[in-house]
Order: C-alpha cells, then structure tokens, then sequence
C-alpha cells in the first residue's frame, strides 16, 4: 500500500516510516526537513505527493513552547491539516491517521478520558483542536471517509529533543534545578510504543475515533527523576525551588525572551507544564487488544544508554 506521512522525517514519523516498510508499504514522505522538502502549507505539491496513497498519516506541527508569532501555531496546525483534508479530497483518500495532543484538555484536568471537555492552556493544544474539527467535519460528508485521532502525553525515546531530552541534559550538565516537591504526575509514551500503535490504527474500522495514548502506570515525577540518577549512578539533590519562586522565574524569563529575542531554558509555561498533573485514563486503546512492546523503564533506560551513555558511572 502506498502511504503518505506528514513530518515523516521527525522524531515520531521517522519510527513510523520504519515500521511501515518493514510491512511492505510504500512511505511518501511530505517534511520540510526532507531531502526533497515539502511544506504542508504549499497545497498544489501537497496534492502532488498524496496521489495514488491510500491512506495518509498526519503527524507535522509546531509543538514547542517558544513559537512566536502564536499565530504560527495555528498556521501550520489548523491551516496545515485542512490542506491534508484537501489532499485527501483532490485524490480520493479516505483514511486520515492524525497525532493531536494530550494538551488539548489542559492542565490538572485529574484523569481525563477521550469523551472529556477539552479545555486547551495554549496555542498549540487550542490548534490541534481546532484540527480536530476540521477531521470531524470531513467525515460527517462521506461515509467512507475514517479519521482516526491520537492524543499522545508526552512522547520521549531515543533521539528526542523534547522535555524528556532537556530534562536529562540538565541533569547530566548539572545545571538541573527541581522546581516543587514533585508530587505531581505524569502520563508517558515510549516511540516505540507510539509507533506500533500508529501502524495498528490502520486497521480502525470505525468512522471517527479518538484515543488517548500513555504507557501505564502513571509515576510522580521525583520519581522519574529519582529513576535517571539510579540509572546515571548518581546521587541525587535534595535541594529544591518552592513552586510560586520557580514560577516567577519563569516569568521574569518570559520578559526577558519577549526584549531580547533570545529563548532561554526556563519560561512561565516549562515551570507550569513540569509542576502540573498531566494524566489521562487510556483504557480506549487498550480495549482494542493493543500490546505496548516496552514498558516507561525500558524507554528511559534506553534513550540515556542511546543519548547519554558516556554520563553512566
């Protein structure tokens, strides 16, 4: 089968084009990190590459937390998969696999569900929403045509340059700082995971359908972090930055990022996002007889033993 991938040369679409050839699919790849780039917001070489797929994987976006202008969220998030949509439509595509976010429900929304009201804290979750009503009126006008939509939590693995990555090369440059007691949970994925489960979405029968995504059990952060320095062999601080004094700081870095132009590693959204509950119920996928290969411990064991090996004692 012939299949289309937006963002298939990123972190989660490289594993995805992976596991598609190694079933035997033709990957179309559209990224504008390509060999041949491609941008989602240039329509006529977007129909061009979808012709003769069968099914297209939208998975490009803008997801960190220093976009600005804002409006670039919505451009290449919203704007991006209604020309994905056209695509579809210009060559008689019925299936669209799309990533959205977890964010979409906000933050310490306790443990929502896929039928819980979505209630977006930023730009790029209000965007992936909005891109998901663009996919549910696309299948109210066809019969035929199936969106199936992934709202992962955060994804980390081998290769990651997302929180997961920064996290782990705060601590090995010894510039990491705990900000709260870290009581707060988290909701995970492993790529490896996130990718098996794309591939098995293919096979959804139904027309419209919305999955949570996260490898279980949920863990207080300090425990992750608790589980890095374990597995670094080092001891960890027990010194830590009260929440409102972090907060703050993030704030005064938000100024500085807003008169200077510069991003810095610390901003009101990183504190709130690193202190915030973020955790959702993913019975949904599970009920569909889906079996993630690694467990979180094998994921974070593997990207230190992949990205920061040389930091183990």
């Amino acid at each position: 089968m012939k299949i289309l991938i937006t963002g298939g040369s990123g972190f989660i679409g490289s594993r995805l084009t992976e596991h598609l050839t190694n079933q035997g699919h033709e990957v179309v790849n559209v990224d504008i990190a390509d060999k041949n780039p491609v941008n989602i917001l240039d329509q006529e070489a977007l129909n061009e590459k979808s012709a003769g797929c069968e099914v297209i994987y939208h998975l490009a976006a803008l997801h960190s937390d220093d976009i600005f202008p804002r409006s670039r969220y919505y451009d290449t998030n919203t704007q991006g998969t209604q020309n994905v949509i056209q695509a579809a439509k210009a060559n008689g595509i019925k299936r669209i696999i799309f990533t959205s976010t977890f964010a979409v429900y906000g933050l310490n929304t306790g443990m929502p569900t896929e039928d819980s009201e979505p209630s977006p804290f930023n730009d790029y979750g209000e965007s992936k929403l909005q891109a998901e009503k663009h996919l549910k009126a696309w299948i109210d006008e066809s019969p035929d045509n199936i969106a199936t939509i992934i709202r992962p939590v955060v994804v980390f693995g081998e290769g990651n340059r997302g929180n997961v990555y920064t996290l782990l090369n705060q601590i090995t440059s010894k510039k990491f700082i705990m900000i709260g007691k870290g009581n707060n949970r988290k909701s995970m994925a492993y790529v490896g995971n996130v990718a098996e489960f794309l591939t098995f979405c293919m096979d959804e029968k139904e027309a419209f359908k919305i999955y949570n995504y996260a490898d279980k059990p949920d863990n207080q952060i300090k425990y992750l972090i608790d589980s890095i320095y374990t597995q670094l062999g080092w001891k960890k601080p027990s010194f830590y930055v009260p929440y409102l004094l972090g907060l703050s700081a993030g704030y005064v870095f938000d100024f500085l990022t807003k008169i200077t132009g510069k991003n810095f590693p610390i901003s009101s959204v990183r504190v709130q996002k690193f202190c915030a509950d973020t955790t959702c119920e993913a019975e949904r996928y599970r009920q569909t007889g889906f079996e993630p290969k690694y467990t979180l411990s094998d994921g974070v064991q593997r990207m230190i033993d992949h990205d920061f090996a040389e930091f183990k004692k």
